[in-house]
């Protein structure tokens, strides 16, 4: 992993912790959470306080996430809103969180400006011993404050302030006016400042969770559904209407379509759909010639071309029918026959643009591992998983790819690879492309069983 680590790929963009008065603070808050102290004076930490270094200092990664559930944080700056998300057991957690921070980023930069603030993603469910109790979250609100009560203080003195005023004889509470005069030397003036957190609660209804082996939940889409990416045996009877393991393609194929959530590359409006997929052509031939030693580095289209003739007995038939997608949409040429047991058929997929594409191209990134840059950037704990078993050509291949083509414009990237434009009335060409694939593709070739 060391190369990944020296190209920021892994553990990058975490917010360095290094002052002792930060450190003193995370500690504060670490013993508030978990009864744990740090010995470590630099340290870093990601959108959740989480700290690899302590976490190996503790023989714990899950110091802050006990048993996989009720994820708790420890944040110490607003800019922690731009480091990722280590470790996570849902994928729901990382965008709560960032939404935590945005609806709530001026009161947060107030409150860490003096101290920690430490909370918690809590939900109905402290114990998934069987897959069913997964099926129990329904929601998840966020509960967070200083580790000396500084909001609840906050509260307790808007309440009192609201009795002096309203009662007709509280100017002679003497009792009452104390308490408030000694809230309001904790919390300051709470009616010009305000110290307090908006309560946010979300629904937990289609998500990504690593246990069991890693599973897919689907409960709010027009046919639920289950996909594990191990074997759906040992699940046992599971709350929705089917259980897929990630190998049976056709049904997964038949639900993603019944429920619209996915759409051809080579439909997608406002993407480079042909170099999206020549892309991908590159990185499955990669993935098929790295066994054979040859040198991988600084690649050129040319070389890839070259590599392709040279090894044309070991490039796959994804490789293949993705090159005949590539002809018939930059020059009309045959439409190529791609059903939904074809190797290459996922891979011409994308997320259509619906409130769960995040979820959908977790999902494809795992149905094509070949697509280093999509299963980086859509399921990062696979990717490292799959990534310690390549060659070393490969791994520095990928490393420097994602280095020099990814990091250098996340945002670029990403927009241009999921993002989605609106759908405008075009002229029709001499042959159009989007009638085709309506009448024959993707959907058309799926196999109805």
């Amino acid at each position: 992993m060391k190369r990944l680590i020296q190209r920021g790929l892994m553990f990058g963009n975490l917010f360095h912790v290094s002052s002792p008065a930060l450190v003193e603070r995370y500690n504060r808050a670490l013993k508030h959470l978990t009864g744990k102290t740090t010995t470590l004076t630099d340290f870093h930490i990601d959108i959740s306080g989480y700290a690899p270094e302590i976490g190996e200092e503790l023989n714990d990664h899950l110091y802050l996430n006990h048993a996989g559930v009720n994820r708790q944080f420890i944040l110490l700056s607003t800019d922690q809103k731009r480091c990722p998300l280590l470790g996570a057991k849902f994928s729901t957690s990382y965008t709560i969180l960032r939404e935590f921070f945005d609806t709530n980023e001026a009161q947060l930069f107030a409150l860490t400006a003096r101290d920690a603030v430490a909370g918690e993603l809590v939900n109905s469910v402290y114990d998934i011993s069987t897959p069913q109790r997964l099926f129990d979250i329904r929601s998840v609100q966020i509960e967070a404050d200083t580790t000396q009560g500084t909001v609840q203080s906050a509260n307790n003195l808007a309440k009192k302030v609201d009795r002096f005023l309203q009662e007709d004889d509280a100017w002679f509470d003497d009792v009452l006016i104390a308490e408030m005069i000694g809230l309001a030397g904790e919390t300051g003036d709470v009616r010009r400042n305000p110290v307090r957190l908006n309560h946010m609660e979300f629904a937990q209804e289609n998500f990504w969770t690593a246990h069991f082996g890693g599973l897919y939940i689907f409960q709010a889409t027009d046919r639920q559904a289950a996909i594990t990416s191990r074997s759906k045996e040992p699940l046992g009877d599971l709350p929705v209407t089917r259980t897929y393991d990630i190998t049976e393609r056709n049904r997964i194929a038949q639900f993603l379509d019944d429920c619209n959530l996915v759409e051809p590359i080579v439909k997608a409006r406002g993407v480079d759909a042909a170099a999206i997929l020549r892309q991908k052509m590159d990185f499955i031939l990669i993935d098929a010639v790295a066994g054979t030693g040859v040198d991988l580095s600084n690649t050129t289209r040319r070389d890839m071309r070259r590599l392709a003739r040279e090894h044309s007995s070991l490039v796959p038939e994804a490789y293949k029918a993705l090159g005949q997608l590539v002809n018939w949409a930059e020059h009309g040429g045959s439409w190529p026959k791609i059903d939904s047991e074809h190797p290459a058929y996922f891979y011409t997929l994308r997320a259509a643009d619906t409130s769960d594409k995040d979820l959908v191209n977790m999902l494809l990134a795992e149905l094509c591992p070949q697509d280093i840059r999509q299963l980086f950037i859509c399921h990062k704990e696979l990717f490292y998983a799959t990534y310690a078993g390549w060659s070393d050509s490969k791994k520095e291949y990928v490393a420097d790819y994602l280095e020099r083509e990814y990091q250098v414009d996340k945002a670029g990237a990403r927009a241009a690879l999921f993002g989605h434009e609106a759908a405008m009335d075009a002229a029709p060409g001499p042959w159009d492309r989007n009638d085709m694939i309506d009448r024959v593709g993707p959907w058309g070739a799926v196999r109805r069983r």
